[in-house]
């Protein structure tokens, strides 16, 4: 692992007390018997997991993995948070849920983690912290048995390039779609609560276009069966976005919209024909 990886690691060992107190991760509602994926990943994915054995790829500490496993699946996750993955592991006992969590980095899961999976599946603030997607396209490849599907639910990098720094509801261009290279961001609090107290507040992320993300699933050898986008998100990233009873936030009414999530599925080992 390089130093930023851990840098990084530093930060989300950190966060992942902070995320678990606060309001936006509901971990008592969860502990309560609440299912806590969003509206967006339940309605393109639930009806396959049932009987399945999935692969929950940066876990963090586990609330959707365990999710997974209340409607049916045989789960294991992953995480390169040691904090996050002992609370994840916490939570599996203290709930008498079935799970498996692996705690190491993502490109060294081949180190630790034999097998192969009917579902591979990531969400939500996860391509950022990945220096090399190619890499982790033939990591989700690796994981997935012939015919066995790959899904991921992501903030969309077209939405990425607004600043959230306004007060009044404008789009303002504050980032580079085409980044190359590391970006540097230093902040206070977190997103989950932004009056937290952070020492290790300085992240390295990478940008990745739309584009990007496609060609290297491909590459990979897998088989796009729909790429959707969508003009909602699963938190409040602009302070002008607006919840709604689904629980997903949209933008106010009149204002000109641009896709904030997409969503991917992909198969495994299916050719043109579709046939396996």
């Amino acid at each position: 692992m390089d130093d930023y990886r851990r840098a990084n690691q530093a930060l989300w060992d950190e966060y992942t007390g902070i995320n678990a107190a606060s309001p936006l991760y509901e971990l008592e509602k969860f502990k309560a018997g609440a299912i806590k994926l969003h509206p967006l990943e339940r309605a393109e994915l639930e009806g396959e997991v049932g009987g399945k054995d999935l692969l929950h790829l940066q876990c963090h500490f586990g609330m959707d993995t365990l999710s997974w496993a209340r409607l049916g699946a045989r789960v294991t996750g992953v995480d390169f948070s040691p904090k996050a993955i002992a609370l994840a592991r916490s939570l599996s006992e203290e709930l008498s849920i079935p799970a498996r969590f692996v705690c190491c980095d993502l490109y060294d899961l081949e180190r630790h983690l034999e097998g192969a999976f009917d579902i591979v599946f990531t969400s939500y603030g996860v391509l950022a912290w990945l220096p090399d997607l190619r890499g982790w396209a033939e990591l989700v490849a690796r994981y997935l048995r012939p015919g066995g599907t790959f899904y991921i639910a992501e903030i969309h990098p077209a939405g990425m390039i607004f600043s959230e720094k306004v007060t009044e509801p404008e789009w303002r261009v504050g980032y580079d779609y085409f980044k190359d290279g590391v970006a540097v961001y230093q902040d206070e609090g977190n997103y989950a609560d932004p009056a937290a107290k952070v020492e290790n507040n300085t992240s390295y992320e990478w940008m990745h276009s739309l584009g990007t993300v496609v060609s290297e699933l491909t590459r990979a050898g897998l088989c796009i069966d729909y790429l959707h986008e969508h003009p909602f998100t699963v938190y409040r990233q602009f302070p002008f976005l607006e919840r709604r009873e689904d629980t997903h936030w949209y933008l106010p009414e009149g204002m000109l919209r641009v896709p904030l999530l997409f969503s991917l599925r992909a198969v495994k080992g299916r050719g043109k024909s579709g046939e396996e």
